[in-house]
């Protein structure tokens, strides 16, 4: 089992940042592939971005260039930073692990955290 738990999310105005970090727990954290997910009301969980084991990144276009995903095996933690925030990136975030391989789709992750709200405001 894999412990997720997510922090960071909050209220900001448009073209603000946010910080959100994801603290793993519970089995060997460098085996994990980690991504971040977002859900809007009303709209399916779609992919933010991921990180695999060689720190390779991948985002979605809608955040290219805007956030930054990163991991730190060392303190079992993954971030996103995210900047030049929009209205339509208001959702809830998650954080999850997909053991050594990452993925595209949000069903093919076994461990999530329980979300953390990011609203921003126009």
């Amino acid at each position: 089992q894999v412990q997720l738990v997510e922090s960071g999310g909050g209220w900001v105005q448009t073209g603000g940042s946010l910080r959100l970090s994801c603290a793993a727990s519970g089995r060997t954290f460098s085996n994990y592939a980690m991504g971040w997910f977002r859900q809007a009301p009303g709209k399916e969980r779609e992919l933010v971005a991921l990180i695999n084991l060689r720190e390779i990144t991948y985002y979605a276009d809608s955040v290219k260039g805007r956030f930054t995903i990163s991991r730190d095996n060392a303190k079992n933690v993954v971030n996103l930073q995210m900047n030049s925030l929009k209205p339509e990136d208001t959702a809830v975030y998650y954080c999850a692990a997909r053991l050594y391989n990452s993925d595209t789709d949000y069903r093919k992750y076994a461990y999530w955290g329980q979300g953390t709200q990011v609203t921003v405001s126009s």
